[in-house]
């Protein structure tokens, strides 16, 4: 069963940096942490090698610095601060591909010392950025604002959360892409699917990969089916109003 099977391996390390983040520990004392994060991942997938898996996908992080929570806790009168093209705080994202560079430098180490293993890097960040990037080609209006939470220029409140208070949930969930100001929407964890199953963002592509694992081929085929109609073609009508 394990050699047929597909591992997803995380995605490991975001509250190890979300509860310092959370608690304003410098930047660059979180930093630090990131080997020992990294140390982890890799003797899980050691660990389940070992067992007889032979498929494993291991997600990267999130570009953290888009999260509406993130943005509403670290707001800055400089602009330098935020990236340009999204708005997102440029010093996190900064940190989530650190991150993101160490956990592919050590697959590529693991994937030699187990070549006939398929060990496929899942591109969380790259594929979460095309929203904030692109927003319209999703049917999301504000990538930054979140569904669930209160008024202000990001739709949280360091005092009352989702759930808790008197908070206030959207009207069209599907046009956001946070839920609670941490949490994805199902139209961000769709876009960010289509990117991995379809789109170019494991490394190496699933589509070369897949036939070591049943599973995995049949988890594409029915993401090709069931991404085809309505998603494309909001895409594609988004595509069309943006001309």
């Amino acid at each position: 069963m394990m050699n047929k099977s597909l591992f997803l391996v995380g995605e490991i390390g975001g509250n190890d940096y979300n509860v310092p983040l959370t608690s304003l520990v410098p930047v660059e004392k979180i930093r630090s942490f990131a080997p020992s994060v990294i140390s982890k991942i890799s003797s899980i997938i050691t660990d389940l090698i070992g067992l007889g898996a032979k498929t494993l996908l291991v997600p990267g992080n999130l570009p953290i610095g888009c999260l509406p929570v993130y943005l509403t806790m670290y707001q800055s009168d400089d602009t330098g601060d935020y990236e340009s093209d999204t708005g997102c705080i440029r010093w996190m994202n900064e940190f989530s591909r650190y991150h993101n560079k160490l956990l592919v430098d050590e697959l590529e180490k693991l994937r030699k010392l187990h070549p006939s293993v398929s060990i496929i890097y899942a591109d969380y960040y790259g594929a979460a950025m095309e929203i904030f990037v692109s927003p319209y080609l999703f049917g999301i209006e504000d990538p930054l604002v979140a569904c669930c939470g209160v008024e202000g220029p990001y739709g949280v409140s360091v005092t009352t959360k989702c759930g808790h208070g008197e908070y206030k949930v959207c009207d069209n969930p599907q046009k956001y892409a946070s839920w609670d100001g941490l949490h994805p929407t199902e139209t961000s964890y769709r876009a960010i699917a289509d990117g991995l199953l379809r789109g170019p963002y494991t490394q190496p592509p699933i589509a070369t990969t897949k036939n070591s694992c049943s599973k995995l081929t049949e988890l594409v085929s029915s993401a090709e089916y069931k991404m085809s109609f309505p998603y494309n073609q909001v895409i594609s009508n988004a595509g069309m109003r943006a001309k």
